[in-house]
């Protein structure tokens, strides 16, 4: 790939699932909160998941899947320990403070992989978003405010992030389809929250764009049935050019 990965800091160390064919579409996911692109890490809030390890479980030939790892940082909701996280967190609630620069901060950070991509040859018409929990809830807020029309989003057990700032936050791209999915025993960012959620985002884009799915048994977690889903999502909007 031309291009320099160093003048983009995200992609410095980002684990990379290459396609096994010419690469037209990537698919940037990013992690949860206490966790890695590659592997885990273990906090409070880990989740296991080497989720480049996952991802190429559901690789297409021709989509590249980029995993940033997000820097370490203080987390108020840990006691102030360090650990990877893309902002601040204060609470897991609908009503608790947010970290409104630091949101904003990782947005300008993966819209710059982004743009990066684009002069590379993928324009972000041929980029989904992901991410799970904390990364599912930056994916959500970034592709919400980015000034390109991106190919979708997946957002798997989280929240908007700086949820009252919508929709004038937004940039307007009323076209861009979300897959939500959430597991009904999620304790940690409950299956209500998701669904809040989903009504809220059916507000700022058009409502036929959202794909709200749950999964029963399912904890603050994926299964191979969500994986399956966004295996689909991905097919569907990043087909073979």
């Amino acid at each position: 790939m031309c291009g320099n990965n160093m003048s983009v800091p995200l992609l410095a160390e980002a684990v990379t699932v290459s396609g096994v064919e010419k690469e037209t579409a990537a698919v940037i996911f990013l992690h949860g909160l206490g966790d890695s692109g590659n592997k885990e890490l273990l906090s409070l809030f880990s989740v296991r998941h080497g989720w480049a390890d996952t991802l190429t479980g559901i690789r297409l030939p021709h989509v590249k899947f980029i995993c940033p790892h997000a820097p370490p940082i203080p987390v108020t909701l840990n006691m102030k320990s360090m650990m990877p996280a893309w902002f601040d967190l204060m609470g897991l609630s609908p009503d608790s403070p947010e970290d409104e620069s630091g949101i904003k901060k990782a947005a300008e950070n993966i819209k710059a992989i982004i743009e990066h991509e684009a002069r590379n040859g993928i324009p972000p018409n041929r980029i989904i978003l992901g991410g799970f929990s904390q990364g599912g809830a930056l994916s959500l807020y970034t592709a919400l405010t980015c000034q390109h029309q991106l190919a979708g989003v997946v957002a798997l057990s989280c929240w908007l992030p700086l949820h009252r700032s919508f929709p004038s936050a937004s940039s307007g791209n009323k076209n861009l389809p979300i897959l939500q999915c959430h597991g009904e025993m999620d304790a940690m960012i409950p299956v209500q929250f998701g669904a809040m959620t989903a009504e809220k985002l059916k507000s700022i884009v058009n409502p036929q764009m959202i794909t709200f799915k749950t999964f029963p048994g399912l904890p603050h977690s994926s299964c191979p049935q969500e994986m399956a889903a966004v295996k689909e999502f991905i097919e569907k909007l990043l087909p073979r050019i």
